[in-house]
């Protein structure tokens, strides 16, 4: 999609959300609650198995038609279209954005470049399928004859976030008895810690890099090697405890990797957005290929939601739009995902990069600095530990802080057991869960806290102020389906708000800068002698220390 040449401040659209949110900014949820006894209804809705409530935030039915007006000023309809038709909308590195290829199991012919890529997405998956198949029953054996024991996941960014998300999501479906651990630091501790206690003879690694080249990646698979070589001794060893996710067919067989045990992916896949494909390679052996193909269906269902579904009642839309409300009105600075699920505690940590390495972005697509506010910062824990933690300042702080609430009716561990045997430990998770959308939106007034025969000296500090917005996300289980449904929910709601923010949400051009450094100071790091320093006075100085130690070691 072409960029529009308009300013989004300078749209009617903005404008008219500018003049309203003046009207609206000081209104309070008890206030809306009480004049509109079917609020909740009203601003409820239910797509393949979520139910969105997002009555506890600070908006009106004229709220939600403005934003609409402005997502439609900003052309959210052709631009999904391009996207989903594989229109090269990735405009700085002139490549389409394809990911939702990769669980297309309506396996409809998606186009790039005149060819029809889905041939390529299910020769892959039936590759994945077949290997984790034969890994799973031990007929795939290592070096000594003894079958995988252990899978160990080295890679970084996308290749590393959301495998091991979904692994930890999934771990009541993984093969128990199959240690799966995941490596990406280039801090050597990671990779130590993940192998210490493992036979390298039972130990299989999945090194994930598209161009085998990326410097955390290759660094942890070489030292993997040296570990695995120092105890199995030959060099044909290689091929049978390691596997590559990659594109570089020559630098993996120079690994020591059977190009057979390559697994491709493209260059229309982001790397955030990449769990689908290859990248989840891990994921399928630990909850094998009849799972995560169900978790590809719940993927394509919300796929199909988005791209079908009106505004109005579309799950990911009224999510964005909601995220530019208190973003770029409000002046909120960040959002809080706080999933009420163990299971999840590592989402909130893949949405900051999903959400953050996408929109985190100052130019327009035009390549004009924006005046306005684009990606929030992403964070969040799982209930109910952040309730002990950081609650105190999104219930009393100085600062608006919307969140997102994410809760399941029945847990998903203790499958199998009676429901006489799983105590109430579900029951009282849900309760706190509910509880605090309550407390965030109503909060409790000083009459109120003054009734409770509080000392008048300590009311202002037993106050809450309420109208803390909130959006409650909740769903009957977490199954596999249901957290492909739940990631896709929030990537189409990241495409949602860099379409109307006007950036572009698939380059990650930030990341650049910050590796190039590094490239320089690495030499200066390890040089025997003293190297010439160019650097500014700190990094100067700083180098100078790390070699001082060094040179004591």
């Amino acid at each position: 999609m072409e960029s529009k040449q308009q300013p989004i401040t300078a749209l009617p659209a903005w404008q008219a959300l500018g003049k309203h949110f003046r009207k609206i900014k000081n209104v309070h949820l008890r206030d809306l609650f009480a004049d509109d006894p079917e609020r909740a209804a009203r601003f409820t809705v239910e797509a393949e198995g979520l139910r969105l409530d997002y009555s506890k935030n600070r908006i009106s039915g004229d709220t939600m038609k403005l934003l609409a007006a402005l997502a439609d000023a900003r052309g959210l309809v052709q631009a999904r279209a391009d996207m989903f038709s594989g229109k090269a909308i990735n405009r700085t590195e002139n490549r389409a954005v394809l990911h939702i290829a990769l669980r297309n199991r309506a396996n409809t012919p998606i186009m790039v470049n005149g060819c029809d890529i889905m041939p390529d997405v299910n020769r892959v998956l039936g590759q994945m399928a077949r290997f984790s198949e034969a890994v799973r029953s031990g007929v795939w054996k290592g070096f000594t004859g003894k079958p995988i024991r252990a899978i160990v996941n080295i890679g970084i960014g996308g290749s590393d976030l959301g495998p091991v998300m979904a692994y930890e999501a999934l771990k009541p479906y993984t093969q128990r008895d199959l240690i799966v651990r995941f490596v990406s630091n280039i801090d050597a501790t990671h990779i130590w810690e993940a192998t210490r206690d493992l036979a390298p003879d039972e130990t299989l690694f999945i090194v994930t890099s598209k161009t085998f080249t990326t410097q955390e990646t290759m660094t942890n698979a070489q030292t993997a090697r040296d570990w695995c070589l120092s105890a199995l001794k030959q060099e044909t060893a290689v091929a049978r405890h390691f596997v590559a996710v990659s594109t570089n067919a020559a630098a993996v067989q120079a690994f020591g990797i059977d190009p057979e045990n390559m697994f491709e992916f493209w260059d229309w896949v982001g790397g955030r957005y990449s769990l689908c494909s290859a990248v989840g390679l891990a994921l399928m052996l630990a909850i094998g290929p009849h799972h995560f193909l169900d978790m590809l269906e719940g993927f394509h269902a919300m796929d199909r939601h988005f791209l079908t579904a009106p505004p109005e009642r579309n799950l990911s839309v009224i999510l964005g739009l909601l995220g530019v409300w208190y973003n770029n009105f409000f002046n909120a600075q960040s959002h809080a995902i706080l999933p009420y699920d163990q299971y999840l505690s590592r989402f909130p940590a893949y949405l900051q990069q999903a959400d953050m390495e996408s929109n985190g972005k100052s130019v327009d697509r035009q390549g004009r600095r924006v005046t306005w506010q684009t990606g929030p910062v992403i964070w969040g824990e799982p209930g109910t530990n952040g309730q002990h933690a950081f609650y105190q300042l999104i219930h009393q702080g100085t600062k608006l802080i919307p969140a997102d609430f994410i809760g399941f009716c029945k847990a998903a561990n203790g499958m199998g057991l009676p429901r006489a045997s799983r105590g109430d430990h579900q029951a009282k998770l849900m309760a706190n869960f509910l509880a605090q959308t309550e407390a965030l939106a109503f909060g409790r007034t000083a009459d109120e806290v003054a009734a409770q025969g509080i000392p008048p000296e300590l009311v202002p500090h037993k106050v809450f102020a309420g109208n803390r917005p909130t959006s409650t996300i909740m769903a009957e289980q977490l199954t596999p389906a249901m957290l492909g449904k739940l990631i896709a929910l929030y990537e189409h709601k990241i495409f949602t708000q860099g379409v109307i923010w006007d950036i572009f949400s698939f380059d990650q051009w930030g990341v650049q800068l910050g590796k190039e450094l590094a490239g320089r100071i690495l030499p200066e790091l390890t040089a025997v002698a003293e190297p010439e320093l160019k650097h500014d006075s700190s990094t100067n100085a700083l180098i100078r220390m790390f070699r001082r130690y060094r040179c004591q070691d």
